[in-house]
């Protein structure tokens, strides 16, 4: 059994004073809205370029973790002394042991993109039918497991749309998935490039264990002057504004770009940013998410 310890924060000492409760005994430290699930609740998200300008709800919730032997005043007061704040008022609840790893798995299940496309965590049976393709994939470090209308997107995309024996580049690849789905779904050569570490690494496993020869790279690896009949990249709109010229670059005569990572409040402009390379349009929207395709033309 643990501890939890709720407190009522203002914006300007949020950061501090959690910092300064892992120093005094805890064991976490969440940041929630106060005024979550209220009229008052305030979105804070953000992308690159575009962070919001404050890293704190106006009034949050502090949820620390704590061992129940730990003196919950002794370690308040000395987080608090330590920033020269008055002690709050909390209250505490406790939290059962559970199976961790089992509730974790237990919240994912196998998911359907296409009647013939499966996403499966590895603790689960896959079903081997005529014509299903089994995507074994589970949660981690790297974005992209299927459960995001973005990444759902753009795999109904490949379904339904790629080209038998074409190169693919995935752009941001994540935890590699579209890149070795494109692969399963009868793609030629594959690529996936992302800026993370982690997440190379991260797709790299994730193709053995699909047993697929897609290949992943970090950006400076990737060949040079290689232009590829599909590319599909699934980021965030101010970063496909940014590389609208290089991603166009990388498309081959007549292939594709797929984009996604889009809001439908963002299609106007994300169309206006490709104008000048490539005519783009709404392919399909999910839950207010959409995808972005274009054929570049092939010169005569």
């Amino acid at each position: 059994m643990w501890i939890e310890v709720i407190i009522s924060v203002p914006q300007q000492h949020t950061e501090a004073l959690s910092d300064a409760l892992m120093e005094t005994g805890a064991l976490s430290v969440a940041v929630e809205d106060e005024w979550a699930d209220t009229d008052a609740e305030q979105p804070l998200y953000g992308e690159p370029g575009l962070e919001p300008s404050t890293n704190a709800w106006a009034q949050s919730r502090l949820v620390v973790l704590i061992e129940p032997e730990t003196d919950v005043d002794e370690m308040l007061h000395a987080a608090c002394e330590a920033l020269a704040l008055e002690v709050p008022a909390y209250t505490t609840r406790k939290v059962e042991a559970q199976d961790w790893v089992r509730l974790t798995q237990s919240q994912f299940e196998p998911i359907s993109i296409t009647d013939n496309l499966w996403i499966v965590p590895t603790w689960h049976e896959a079903h081997e039918q005529d014509n299903r393709i089994n995507l074994r994939l589970d949660p981690g470090l790297a974005f992209g497991t299927g459960s995001h209308p973005t990444t759902r997107l753009c795999l109904q995309w490949l379904a339904a749309e790629l080209p038998k024996n074409s190169t693919v580049l995935d752009y941001g690849c994540g935890s590699g998935i579209l890149a070795i789905a494109a692969k399963k779904l009868g793609a030629g050569d594959v690529l996936g490039t992302d800026i993370d570490e982690q997440a190379v690494q991260s797709a790299v496993d994730n193709a053995l264990a699909n047993e697929t020869s897609a290949h992943f790279v970090l950006p400076d690896a990737m060949p040079s002057g290689t232009h590829y009949d599909v590319v599909v990249a699934n980021i965030l709109s101010n970063p496909l504004k940014i590389l609208a010229p290089a991603l166009v670059g990388y498309v081959a005569q007549g292939g594709h770009l797929v984009l996604s990572g889009i809001l439908e409040c963002q299609t106007d402009e994300l169309i206006a940013a490709y104008a000048p390379y490539l005519k783009m349009h709404v392919w399909r929207t999910d839950d207010g998410w959409i995808c972005l395709t274009g054929q570049k033309p092939v010169s005569v």
